[in-house]
């Protein structure tokens, strides 16, 4: 299956979701803790470098090994025992420092332990008792300086394809700077590394976000400087927020161990009381209900005195209902600000990636590390209109910033592995091969191959086919910031070697103002269309159906040969509010039996087979929460993260008769609300909510056709058991609505859980209508030829409605569904029910 664009940059982005590193080892520390008074051992005590995060707990005979940076003191410390503080000697990078503790007492925060219950359950409970002076949502704002770095490499690689040229040559840099291979003895071969400096904002009401990137750079195979991934992995993008009930992690909602539902979710236990730093923490162990569900396994310390979450080392189980994924690791340390809500103080991440048990993986290591904390601190509201901003130029040759920005200003320390890791990423994109492969994945993300200042393309438009034009060769190309940065033009030419048309079409967009995003753009296309997919595209989102739909056999979409030419300004207003204003001239020439009257409708009355429309478009959509990324090779933006609040689109379109050569008046108005909804434990559901009014007399292909699905694949913009121009409205209202239950329920089926099925539901319904002007405006009968015209059918009182459900994740990526109609079941040639297939990349 072809999968769109957004779903390639899905793929990349799973490898850019986490990662993490461990710091410098310079010392290490040995010895045992005992008891003053008897010298018996003191069984997991803990022993810490105040001021720093590096600590360790005894085993049960007193023993402890703690690897920390050169430091002055150590300190050992246990429930009952006063601390006691001993020096380290600097000269020794391996030395024993034994503790003899004596009695003492420690004030912990009151916890109420009610008889036969969990400890844990007390110390959780004042946990969601001081959330909301514990979380960060709590303040009006609050800003911080953020260094992230991303490491990615690939491991497990089988001997015959360690052989091939590029990985050949990558191995033989490794191994000849030193770099360690895998536990299994195959080659780590690292691709991939980023490091970004940024200052990050957060203003709560309204609810905004702005992060300015002061320095990046980037090595090894990384896509151009510019582009979209060279943005999106700072803070923006790796907000790991455990105060939320859910963390999105790449598509996916996990539960917090600390959400409020906690005790449905988890296990608890009280493990320990330890220091971390000069925090004295609950020490708890957290483990899923059930090993399938989307959860964390690991521990958690909780303040004794605040109950905030200090620290959280976490995984997620292998037996988690999940795909592709080998390994998920996340470490945070949390820090309380001057206004009492705690801040990441720095996250370590670990994804890995492997399709299948014995193949190649893919290992993304995350690390952010945030400080100067600024609370209460708010900036104008148009400071935040810009969520994502690029201050200075990437680091490197076109920079006037030095290549060593980062190695002066890096906050940790680089281990010996990690440095070999970044010289190797350094000389590996220097390898032609590997420029080579650069060149090919370039393709298969953007769709284009470059050529000099040119992008050829769409690769796959090259070659079509069609019962109209049979086969169809297309060449295409699109111009790139080399020629231009403001300017983006493209054009392309076909021919059907059936019909022997040629087609061709070009645009030209230019920003005028980046910061509110104005942009003016230009469209010419004469082309072959078809009526049922008009003011249909932002349903054609499964590509196995948009393929169906406009290869082969297209007479079930009514063909049409369209000249279309466009005008349009775009602008900002304010962040997530965008207008558009377009102004259009389309010529229509059906390439199917079609006639409408022209004057009087009666019989003998005037027809005529072909039509023009000329319209003012005018669009408003608002998407408050959603951040776009603009991307510098192609003049563009591109939407990213979670949007958790409804996308709003408004169009009003008036169409002219007396502006170059309409043949129509008329207005039309659509509305369309989407969101996506978390129900928590029950799982994820999406709506859309379209609804559209036109009163005015056109033929049909100006209505709002309803977009049917004859083709075996599942579509969810699409009503799955309607045929095409099945039913036609001038006045319509429809909710659309498609809910995952992720591993709800299948999950606890013991036969089932292993497969890792995951159940769907599905609904649709529709309510429309047409007036009596526009069902007579089509003749019963051809003008030409006595025959009866293609016609359509107007909704009655009762809504179609179709309703399914299904399973998902079989064999990872199959989906069936089982559909019902409710209505209209009588129609000529209605199906009643169906299955539709579909492929999906979902972890």
């Amino acid at each position: 299956m072809l999968l769109p664009y957004r779903y390639h940059f899905l793929l990349l982005l799973l490898l850019l979701a986490g990662a993490g590193s461990t710091q410098a080892q310079q010392l290490l520390l040995t010895g045992r803790i005992t008891e003053a008074a008897t010298g018996k051992p003191v069984p997991f005590a803990s022993v810490f470098v105040p001021g720093t995060t590096a600590g360790a707990t005894a085993d049960e005979n007193g023993r402890y090994t703690l690897s920390t940076a050169p430091a002055d003191t150590v300190v050992a410390s246990a429930m009952g025992f006063a601390a006691l503080k001993k020096p380290i000697r600097q000269q020794a990078a391996r030395q024993t420092i034994d503790f003899a503790l004596g009695a003492g007492a420690v004030s912990l925060g009151e916890v109420v332990v009610r008889p036969r219950e969990n400890p844990a359950y007390a110390i959780m409970r004042r946990v969601q008792q001081q959330k909301p002076r514990n979380n960060k949502a709590q303040l009006d704002a609050f800003e911080f300086d953020s260094y992230n770095r991303t490491e990615i490499s690939l491991n497990n690689l089988p001997s015959e394809l360690s052989n091939r040229k590029v990985l050949r040559q990558m191995t033989a840099v490794a191994d000849s700077l030193g770099l360690e291979r895998g536990a299994n003895g195959k080659p780590v071969v690292p691709i991939f590394a980023t490091e970004i400096d940024s200052r990050y904002y957060v203003l709560r009401q309204p609810l905004r976000r702005r992060e300015e990137i002061r320095h990046s750079r980037m090595r090894g195979m990384a896509p151009r400087e510019g582009s979209v991934i060279s943005q999106v992995t700072g803070s923006s993008f790796q907000d790991w927020d455990f105060y939320r009930n859910w963390q999105q992690i790449m598509g996916k909602d996990f539960v917090s161990p600390i959400a409020d539902g906690w005790k449905f979710s988890y296990e608890y236990e009280l493990q320990d009381s330890v220091f971390i730093g000069k925090d004295y923490c609950y020490q708890l162990a957290v483990t899923p209900r059930r090993a399938q569900d989307l959860a964390f396994t690991g521990t958690i310390w909780i303040t004794a005195d605040s109950y905030a979450l200090r620290r959280i080392d976490v995984y997620v189980s292998p037996e988690a209902n999940l795909n592709f994924i080998d390994q998920i690791k996340v470490k945070q340390d949390l820090t309380p600000t001057a206004a009492g809500p705690w801040l990441p103080l720095q996250t370590r991440v670990v994804v890995g990636i492997r399709p299948l048990q014995q193949s190649t993986g893919v290992v993304a290591r995350f690390v952010t590390i945030n400080s100067n904390f600024e609370a209460q601190k708010e900036h104008p509201l148009a400071f935040y209109d810009r969520p994502l901003e690029t201050l200075a130029a990437p680091v490197g040759p076109a920079s006037k910033e030095p290549d060593n920005f980062f190695e002066l200003n890096r906050p940790d320390t680089l281990s010996v592995q990690e440095q070999r890791t970044l010289m190797v990423l350094d000389s590996v994109r220097k390898l032609p091969a590997v420029r080579s492969l650069l060149e090919v994945a370039d393709v298969v993300v953007n769709g284009y191959y470059r050529v000099g200042k040119f992008d050829l393309g769409p690769v796959l438009a090259t070659v079509g086919y069609n019962n109209i034009e049979g086969l169809r060769p297309r060449i295409g190309f699109r111009t790139t910031p080399e020629i231009s940065r403001d300017w983006t033009v493209r054009a392309y030419l076909a021919y059907g070697l059936r019909d022997g048309r040629f087609k061709y079409g070009a645009r030209a967009t230019h920003v005028l103002d980046r910061r509110s995003w104005t942009t003016v753009g230009f469209e010419y296309r004469h082309d072959l269309d078809q009526v049922a997919l008009l003011d249909n595209d932002y349903a054609l989102e499964n590509p196995l159906f948009e393929a169906s739909a406009r290869l082969g056999n297209i007479d079930n979409g009514r063909p049409i040969l369209r000249d279309l030419s466009a005008l349009s300004l775009q602008s900002d207003l304010f962040r997530g509010f965008t207008q558009k204003v377009t102004f259009r001239h389309q010529q229509f020439r059906p390439l199917y039996r079609f006639a409408y009257y022209t004057g009087d409708v009666r019989v003998g009355a005037p027809t005529d087979d072909q039509f023009s429309l000329s319209e003012i478009v005018l669009e408003s959509r608002y998407a408050p929460d959603e951040v776009l990324v603009q991307n510098e090779n192609q003049n563009r933006r591109t939407s990213f993260g979670l949007k958790r609040l409804p996308i709003t689109t408004l169009r009003y379109t008036l169409g002219l008769n007396c502006f170059l050569g309409g043949d129509f008046r008329y207005h039309k108005l659509n509305l369309l609300v989407e969101q996506s909804v978390r129900l928590g434990q029950l799982g994820r559901s999406t709506y859309t909510l379209d609804a559209g009014y036109i009163p005015s007399t056109v033929p049909y292909p100006v209505l709002k056709t309803h977009l049917g699905n004859q083709s075996p694949f599942y579509n969810a913009g699409a009503y799955n058991l309607m045929r095409f121009f099945e039913f036609v409205s001038d006045r319509y209202v429809a909710l659309r609505l498609d809910h995952r239950f992720e591993g709800f329920l299948l999950n606890s089926v013991p036969a089932i859980r292993q497969l890792n099925w995951r159940l769907v539901a599905t609904g649709n319904v529709l309510y429309g209508g047409v007036a009596r002007a526009n069902d007579a405006i089509i003749p019963q009968l051809d003008p030409a030829s006595g025959e009866p015209l293609p016609r359509f059918q107007p909704l009655g009182r009762l809504p179609y409605t179709e309703v399914g459900y299904g399973v998902e994740n079989i064999f990872r990526v199959a989906r069936v569904d089982f559909l019902h109609r409710l209505t209209y079941r009588n129609s000529p040639g209605a199906r009643n029910f169906g299955v539709k297939f579909s492929l999906q990349f979902s972890l």
